[in-house]
């Protein structure tokens, strides 16, 4: 067994060191496509990506018990039942040098949520728009022919509405704080991204914190949010991987609050039952093509469910998540 785990581990190394450069070109030269700026460009280079997010979220959970529709009914007169997130995300990369790389994503999103009242009646209300634009700088620090090493740097603008109203049996009202399109403040973000290739594997890793200063227009802001993936891929083909990704999330309560919303109608007008943390368990493929007519573009997805939730709740648990995508690199 030892003497088969030496010749896996020198073939490794062989073909390590028989590569000159970090190769970002192979298929799985970028991380799984639920990663944002997982890599750096040359200098000069471009690229064009859109991604198509959904996540879907069923049920209610306080810490990390479900909670029945007639628990949450219980504490309020209306309960969230369910939720839809879809989200089209367009973004560009631009390098002018070869240690910068710049950014610039544009969302737009649709959310879907569905209510149940003490009498029984059930009501969906729905809000879609742009959302925050972000633009950001990717630094790199170290590279070789095995390792990479960039920062990530990132602001976001309040482009997104934090005033959308929909029709409920109350009327027409301001839809609680997860029917929002934005933050409606200036969000800077800052982590460090880790890449490494050797033979048929490439793996990786990531570290993010979005950080909340200031109230909005309404009187609010989001809680902090801090974000790690760990990641690890397979070459199957020259234009084919395979990829396992844990993720965790953690993110804080609302300070201060919207006064057009009543807290004590629903969980989701409460700015103290919004924090919470999460630990997603996801599969990817990626499809690359190296040469010809499609050289340069790359078609990925990204399938995930949750390991592990507690949220500060009655709060809305996530079921599922899936990401598409497609880039082109020239």
């Amino acid at each position: 067994m030892s003497f088969r785990f030496a010749l896996a581990l020198a073939s490794v190394v062989s073909a390590v060191s028989s590569a000159t450069a970090y190769e970002t070109g192979r298929v799985d030269g970028h991380a799984p496509i639920g990663v944002m700026g997982d890599h750096t460009h040359h200098a000069g280079e471009w690229m064009t990506s859109y991604r198509y997010m959904r996540m879907s979220m069923k049920g209610n959970r306080d810490g990390s018990a479900r909670k029945s529709s007639a628990d949450v009914l219980r504490n309020f007169p209306v309960t969230p039942t369910s939720m839809d997130m879809e989200m089209h995300m367009f973004g560009v990369m631009y390098a002018p040098t070869d240690q910068l790389t710049l950014t610039a994503m544009v969302p737009f999103l649709r959310l879907d949520m569905n209510h149940k009242t003490r009498m029984g009646a059930k009501f969906t209300t729905r809000s879609k728009g742009i959302g925050d634009i972000a633009v950001g700088g990717l630094w790199k620090l170290f590279e070789n022919e095995v390792h990479h090493l960039h920062a990530n740097t990132r602001l976001s603008f309040p482009t997104g509405s934090i005033s959308e109203k929909d029709d409920t049996p109350m009327g027409r009202v301001r839809l609680p704080y997860p029917m929002q399109l934005g933050s409606g403040t200036f969000d800077p973000s800052a982590g460090l991204t880790y890449s490494g290739q050797g033979g048929a594997y490439s793996w990786g890793g990531q570290a993010l914190g979005t950080y909340r200063f200031g109230n909005n227009r309404n009187g609010y802001r989001l809680g902090h949010e801090y974000e790690a993936s760990a990641w690890g891929a397979r070459r199957l083909a020259s234009w084919l991987s395979t990829s396992l990704r844990l993720a965790w999330q953690q993110w804080g309560d609302i300070r201060g609050d919207d006064d057009d919303l009543v807290k004590t109608l629903v969980p989701t007008a409460d700015p103290d039952l919004r924090a919470g943390k999460r630990l997603d368990a996801l599969v990817g493929l990626n499809l690359a093509a190296g040469k010809g007519i499609l050289k340069g573009q790359r078609l990925a997805l990204e399938a995930g469910w949750p390991v592990y939730q507690s949220l500060d709740g009655p709060q809305l648990e996530v079921d599922w998540q899936l990401t598409l995508g497609w880039q082109f690199a020239f």
